[in-house]
């Protein structure tokens, strides 16, 4: 299915296992939601990339906090693992269990709580889709601050505990500004209530910060309040070629003076991830045969301003030579034609074998030429090296693919992107998180000191460690399996 379990060299807790009291005891709490059969609890053991799997014999489905405060009452007590998961959309690992851990399933905590239409602030659940959000949010006006390829899928909770950036993340920013309030129950079943819907509130310390990012193991979100911006009345979006990626920092930095607060999304893609998405997922390009492409999307009140703004910037970036080719979509059809060309990439590479994954943040001069380096390094012994991202926030993904996983391509990989990545003072994720797989190379990331104070926290939080456990965090390295 993916890589072994022995790669990340990790034994199980002496945490309590599961008996048939226990699971009485919760078919009791959540009648016809305690999923005990094989079938039933068997896609909640496998992320999204099929590279990790579980072994949990129990999903519980609260509806309400209350609920979630009574699991975790009773497993604190128990001392039972607890694996909190959202739309399991997560590409490191951090959503399946490790083990043996019950799995906290947020689907059925869907319910939108308030919106107010005249400052644009969402309360609702944790376990509400994103894209059912924005559909919701756009019916009154307005958008989610955040827009992810896992929109049809991943929820608002799970976007909030990784601390998930996205596609709109130039223009809005990211969720920990936001993100207004939250209401999290405790490893011992505890609710804290800070789901204020205040732009301001100086009273103390933020303590919201603490969970998004946390990954579920400091706490269970179950409700989010949101800052949601107004629906832009005008939309635009251009796709360009450009023959360097130095051609496409220039384009970037051009962009970026002329189209000033319409900007609302820079991506860039190389030639070789267009390939794989013609390939594999049949859609075109209306650019053809550039060593790398742009995507850029405009967003504001008045259509004509805006348009001409865009054209002046193409005129411009066309006469000098930064861009070779390009196109313009206005309606709503071409716009999401052209970003499926962005979006839909991680479903290309999924066609090509094994895929090692990696997010990293870093000065946007330096972003390409890690992938540069790394097809250098390992020449023929991976299939493809592409790298494409966010641009506009000096994210890359940059993506191994091989017909099969490999211990020794995943050696020559590993430590060195993280030692490339922390020479250049960039970070390790840059928005995926560090879950089950890369929590192990926080140090390229962290200063030892920040990284004791982290467990501190864990530890003041979860005293029995139940919440999430083998994630986010290192541990020593031990050896066992399920």
């Amino acid at each position: 299915m993916g890589e072994p379990v022995e790669r990340y060299a990790v034994r199980r807790l002496p945490f309590a296992r599961l008996g048939e009291r226990d699971v009485a005891f919760f078919e009791r709490l959540l009648p016809g939601r305690a999923l005990t059969a094989q079938e039933e609890v068997k896609p909640f053991n496998v992320d999204w990339l099929k590279s990790v799997r579980g072994c949990s014999q129990l999903v519980l489905k609260p509806q309400t906090t209350a609920e979630v405060s009574q699991v975790l009452r009773y497993c604190y007590e128990k001392n039972l693992a607890v694996n909190p998961q959202g739309g399991n959309t997560g590409l490191v690992g951090g959503s399946v269990p490790v083990f043996d851990e019950i799995i906290l399933s947020t689907a059925l905590m869907n319910q939108v709580i308030s919106f107010d239409k005249v400052s644009g602030i969402l309360v609702c659940q944790a376990g509400c889709v994103l894209e059912r959000l924005n559909e919701y949010v756009e019916e009154q006006g307005f958008i989610m601050p955040l827009d992810l390829g896992a929109k049809g899928s991943c929820h608002i909770g799970g976007n909030v505990a990784t601390n998930a950036g996205g596609l709109r993340l130039l223009r809005y920013g990211s969720l920990r500004g936001t993100v207004l309030g939250l209401e999290v129950v405790l490893a011992d079943g505890s609710v804290l209530d800070c789901l204020t819907s205040l732009r301001k509130d100086n009273t103390g310390y933020d303590l919201k910060q603490l969970f998004i990012g946390s990954e579920g193991t400091l706490g269970v979100i179950t409700a989010v309040s949101i800052l949601c911006p107004q629906k832009p009345k005008a939309v635009n979006v251009a796709f360009l070629g450009c023959q360097s990626f130095a051609k496409v920092l220039e384009t970037f930095t051009t962009c970026r003076a002329m189209l000033g607060e319409i900007l609302s999304a820079y991506e860039f893609m190389d030639e070789k991830c267009m390939e794989l998405v013609e390939r594999h997922l049949k859609l075109s390009s209306p650019v053809a045969d550039s060593p790398f492409y742009v995507l850029i999307e405009t967003s504001g009140s008045n259509s004509s301003h805006d348009e001409e703004k865009l054209n002046n910037f193409l005129e411009q970036a066309m006469a000098s030579g930064l861009v070779t080719d390009g196109t313009v979509a206005t309606d709503d059809k071409k716009i999401k034609r052209l970003w499926s060309l962005r979006e839909r990439i991680t479903e290309a590479l999924t066609h090509e074998g094994y895929v090692y994954k990696y997010d990293i943040s870093l000065p946007v001069g330096k972003l390409y030429d890690l992938v540069d380096d790394m097809r250098a390094r390992l020449g023929q012994s991976a299939k493809n090296v592409v790298g494409y991202g966010h641009l506009g926030d000096g994210n890359l993904h940059l993506n191994i693919t091989a017909e099969s996983y490999s211990h020794s391509l995943l050696d020559a990989i590993e430590p060195f992107v993280y030692e490339w990545t922390a020479r250049c003072s960039g970070s390790i994720s840059a928005e995926h998180g560090l879950g089950f797989k890369k929590k192990q190379f926080i140090q390229y990331s962290k200063p030892r000191g920040a990284v004791v104070l982290m467990q501190q926290f864990k530890a003041m939080l979860d005293p029995k460690g139940i919440l999430n456990p083998y994630k986010t965090l290192p541990s020593a390295p031990e050896w066992g399996l399920c």
